[in-house]
């Protein structure tokens, strides 16, 4: 396919339509790059092997995964990364992946910074009862604006607590972020008025967050069908920002998605 294909932009948020790592090399500078990229293969191939029913409950299965995991580009998406991000790189993985990103970061002009931790209270349990089921994601830091590093949070614990499908989950991509979990991110690490990079948009739940704090995005997602769930997501945020105004902190606009 080309590089790109739709280009849309709906209030402060650019929708790209496209293969980002053809098309990162040709955006100016962003502020930060916030995003859920694919995890690990081995995670994709143990979700894809599944050929037999887990569930005892009834309950519809675990969907698969339909893209490829970021283990052959990360070292290649990282210096694209380098080289237009003036301030956060944030990226969700396993927390067997945070090593991995840690040995792609350091060689990098950015400065790796922690790994932190997304707590899910409602997370999957582990179905076939073999073992402990994941209770939390990670995600890695890393600074890559000059001087030391900048924040709103002070002292706070790189610790997030939220649900994994509360009840206004879109549910149309399978490994959706919660919107509260992107909106916290954004207060904590971002200023009002600056552009946040999501180069794997998904349905578009980091430029959600970015249209109802304030703030600009642009994001890229290869899938067609992905990308219009992100357009109507978006462009309800949008109307929702218009109306009652942008969310200067976690305490307001709780129900709309």
């Amino acid at each position: 396919m080309t590089a790109i294909g739709t280009d849309i932009t709906i209030g402060n948020c650019r929708l790209i339509l496209g293969d980002a790592m053809a098309l990162m090399p040709g955006l100016e500078g962003v502020d930060h790059l916030i995003s859920d990229p694919p995890y690990e293969q081995s995670l994709h191939d143990a979700k894809n092997s599944a050929t037999r029913a887990l569930r005892t409950d009834g309950g519809a299965e675990l969907s698969g995964l339909d893209f490829a995991g970021i283990d052959e580009i990360r070292a290649d998406f990282t210096d694209r990364a380098a080289q237009i991000c003036r301030g956060w790189f944030i990226v969700f993985c396993t927390p067997e992946g945070c090593g991995r990103w840690a040995d792609v970061i350091n060689p990098s002009p950015m400065k790796y910074k922690r790994a932190c931790i997304w707590v899910k209270p409602d997370s999957t349990p582990q179905l076939n009862g073999q073992g402990p089921a994941a209770g939390a994601e990670c995600f890695v830091t890393a600074w890559a604006g000059r001087g030391y590093a900048k924040w709103n949070a002070g002292g706070k614990r790189g610790v997030y607590t939220h649900l994994t499908n509360p009840p206004d989950r879109h549910g149309g991509h399978p490994t959706e972020k919660p919107w509260r979990l992107m909106r916290d991110l954004l207060l904590d690490f971002t200023q009002p008025g600056q552009t946040v990079l999501d180069p794997f948009m998904g349905s578009g739940t980091t430029l959600v967050a970015a249209a109802l704090t304030g703030r600009r995005a642009i994001g890229i997602e290869l899938n067609p069908a992905y990308f219009d769930i992100a357009r109507h997501r978006v462009r309800k945020a949008v109307a929702q920002a218009h109306a009652l105004g942008v969310q200067a902190s976690a305490q307001v606009q709780e129900a709309f998605l």
